[in-house]
């Protein structure tokens, strides 16, 4: 199925209802102050499961239109100043409805969230879940996506200077961490320890992030948890807005820019988002580190209706990056230096042309997303293709080295019954197929294969005033199958096919002791079918330093996890605490043993082979956050992960150090109509010192990170302009990261090259027009 196939069904399927139904009635409002009883202008409704918005008119009423005939739904309602109100609501009920909400000196958060069966309030999912808004993706200092979700209690990153980001969930990462973008899992060859995350960060409304096991709703590969990147919601019916970003980062030179336009018209929702990001070498307190630069450029849009019968939506999007790679070597003064010997000029370590070798990745993705109202239910739908390819690069006009061509082929179906008495029960299926093409480059590190994939599961959750109980089971069914390879008469991969199969089950319950103490607990199973390069590998993967040898023997990852957690929110205070043990069978992880080495091209390269133990993960999550004034929010953050590998008692390798982030941030009261949402904050990130390493890891000191950022938002007629700035390792410290992959002796201590300083200072200043 290629993307022409796929738009071509979009069309059909949306000519079909657009012609069969007809429009229903409209369902209206109204917005209030709940003790003055003014009316709010400028309130935002949403119905998430129907992705339809409004806004408030001048009498604080909304008018949804063509809304379905009958049935209950999520609506939200917020404002700002105000605490976000949910309810469950029969959009086809007799009468306006009115929304009363409370004032609040604390600010808004996000209380949605949509990636755990169903769409509900934070407080009455029983799944551990965080939510990052648009405004902390644009705001805050990061330079990417991942970067910017990192900063969520649980959650890091393994980094490749300034331009690779992976994410890490309670100490898992890899394949262990599935990413949803546009409705699907992202598949772009995330066993790589290079290997990026290629999603568009300014394409985000918002990020939810689900900790913990998820395999139930999932399937495979949801050991750690989700990253889950929701798309921006169509324009209201009858308007047309976009928005303009743009931003510029001292320590590298990367400048950012995105443009989006969105309209409605009539039903007939339509968006086009363009970005583009350049980038020159990172600098850290020592200098820069050569061709670590970036190009990307990203394309996105989508077509699609917005009727009483759902809506049906296809997205399309093109992401393409060019990634400078540099493998240390340094002359006697311990200056870097290229083939040649030569140090680096400061133009070259400046040139955003970036040189030789790199890396050209490019994803391209098309989604039919659908949600179709049926007879007293909703049947949900999710049709997806993708086509990634990774070249990597000596020098121009030459073959890649290294190419990697996948296609992935995915479907989601989801039936959602009718609520009765507070059970919503729901029946889903879901599968993928994968092709993967590796014969055009000079190198094979993994052979071709191909994967398929189905699962099915069965979930029901019930409500009560203060409780809420979900439970589900779920079976999934993975087969992978690689092709063999020779290099003349010497085998470089063998042909296998292996088969496997998993059950996985998940309870949770949330209580509201009040409305201000809320309780949650979830306890679940999920698993991990070994990857085509834990399995088959056999080659020098260069973007690691390293020769890796798979084993096609391994087992699937089971994992049985227990999580739970503690709020307590009020005006002056919100506090969270939770923890959670997680025991994975079979726990997958490479390995250099006595010291091995393989000689491969002139070179010499340790030697890690893939083995498997028993290992038991643990760990405590916590935020506090203060409100002394309306206008003073101290913030503070917590995280903390030990992972032992139960059959050799060492700790598993590549464990988050623990970290304390806090933040002071004044927000004034403004004096002018002018100028709204105005801030000054200042932020210190500790992270401890990590001496629980593996035989072959080193431990890494403990640091501290001073940040800074203001910022203002000005009106401009109706269209409100965000400036801000934001400084990360203001007093340019030294220091590494435990998860960085330039640290020293990350594969031999004796190797003097590496050692590589994270990003120095780094003043982010930048612009968000709304319009």
């Amino acid at each position: 199925m290629k993307l022409k196939s796929i738009g071509c069904i979009a069309v059909l399927v949306m000519l079909i209802h657009y012609i069969s139904f007809a429009a229903l009635p409209n369902y209206s409002g109204k917005v209030t102050d709940a003790n003055t009883k003014d009316a709010l202008i400028g309130a935002t409704v949403t119905i998430p499961d129907l992705r339809i918005s409004v806004s408030t008119d001048v009498n604080g009423e909304f008018t949804f239109k063509n809304v379905p005939v009958k049935g209950k739904f999520l609506v939200q309602v917020s404002y700002v100043g105000y605490k976000t109100l949910t309810a469950q609501v029969d959009v086809a009920g007799i009468g306006p409805a009115d929304f009363a909400l409370q004032p609040t000196t604390i600010e808004a958060h996000e209380v949605v969230v949509t990636g755990s069966g169903f769409s509900s309030d934070t407080r009455r999912t029983s799944a551990s879940v965080s939510v990052v808004s648009k405004a902390d993706l644009i705001t805050r200092p990061s330079s990417n996506l991942i970067d910017a979700v990192a900063k969520v209690p649980g959650v890091s990153q393994i980094t490749t200077g300034n331009g690779i980001s992976k994410p890490v969930i309670r100490g898992l990462s890899y394949n262990r961490v599935v990413t949803m973008a546009g409705g699907v899992k992202q598949e772009g060859q995330q066993w790589g320890d290079e290997h990026g995350i290629e999603i568009d960060q300014f394409g985000a409304e918002k990020v939810e992030v689900l900790r913990g096991a998820s395999s139930l709703l999932y399937g495979s590969d949801a050991l750690g948890g989700v990253i889950n990147v929701i798309d921006p919601l169509p324009a209201p019916e009858g308007t047309l807005k976009g928005e303009f970003i743009t931003n510029y980062s001292t320590n590298n030179g990367q400048s950012a820019s995105s443009l989006m336009l969105s309209g409605n018209n009539n039903g007939f929702v339509y968006r086009a988002r363009g970005t583009y990001k350049n980038a020159y070498s990172f600098k850290t307190p020592d200098g820069y580190f050569p061709n670590s630069g970036l190009n990307e450029t990203d394309l996105s849009g989508q077509i699609g209706l917005n009727k009483s019968w759902g809506f049906a939506h296809l997205d399309v999007s093109s992401f393409r990056t060019k990634l400078g790679f540099y493998e240390p070597a340094t002359n006697a003064s311990g200056e870097f230096v290229d083939d040649n010997g030569d140090t680096f000029s400061d133009s070259q370590l400046k040139d955003r042309s970036l040189a030789y070798p790199m890396q050209d990745i490019r994803h391209y993705k098309a989604v039919l997303s659908s949600n179709l109202l049926l007879g007293s239910g909703s049947l949900k739908s999710t049709i997806g293709y993708q086509h990634n390819q990774r070249r990597e690069l000596s020098e121009p006009a030459a073959d890649p080295e290294l190419f990697l061509d996948l296609n992935t082929y995915s479907y989601d179906v989801k039936y959602y019954f009718k609520e009765k008495n507070g059970w919503e029960p729901l029946l889903g299926t879901s599968g993928q197929f994968q092709r993967s093409d590796n014969t055009r480059g000079e190198e094979a590190l993994i052979p071709s294969y191909q994967a398929d994939s189905f699962g099915a599961l069965f979930y029901i959750k019930k409500s009560w005033t203060t409780n809420t109980f979900n439970t589900g089971i779920r079976v999934d069914t993975r087969k992978i199958t690689g092709r063999g390879l020779n290099d003349g008469a010497t085998p470089v991969f063998t042909s296998f096919d292996n088969s496997f199969t998993n059950l996985s089950g998940a309870l949770g319950f949330t209580h509201e002791f009040s409305e201000k103490v809320g309780f949650k607990v979830n306890a679940g199973t999920a698993f991990r079918a070994p990857n085509i390069a834990e399995l088959s590998s056999n080659g020098v993967h260069e973007g690691a330093f390293r020769y890796e040898i798979g084993n096609q023997d391994l087992k699937p990852e089971r994992s049985y996890q227990l999580d739970a957690s503690l709020s307590y929110d009020t005006e002056p205070l919100n506090l969270s605490f939770g923890g959670f043990v997680n025991y994975v069978n079979d726990f997958i992880f490479y390995r250099n043993t006595n010291g091995e080495t393989i000689v491969s091209g002139g070179d010499v390269y340790p030697v890690f082979r893939f083995l498997q133990d028993n290992a038991f993960f643990r760990g405590l999550e916590a935020s506090l956050t203060l409100h002394p004034s309306k206008s003073i929010h101290f913030e503070n953050t917590f995280g903390y992960t030990v992972a032992t590998n139960k059959t050799t008692g060492n700790p598993v390798p590549f464990i988050p150090a623990a970290s304390l982030r806090n933040e002071l941030r004044f927000e004034p009261a403004s004096a002018s109509k002018k100028f709204t949402k105005t801030y000054l904050s200042v932020g210190l990130d500790n992270y401890f010192k990590q001496t629980r390493v593996d035989d072959f890891e080193t431990t890494t000191s403990g640091y501290s990170l001073v940040s800074a950022g203001l910022g203002t938002t000005v009106k401009l007629g109706k269209n409100p302009l965000t400036l801000y700035a934001s400084a990360r390792n203001l007093l340019d410290k030294k220091y590494y990261d435990h998860l960085s992959r330039f640290k020293p002796g990350r594969l031999d201590e004796t190797d003097p090259s590496f050692g590589i300083y994270n990003p120095g200072r780094n003043v982010t200043m930048g612009v968000y027009l709304s319009f």
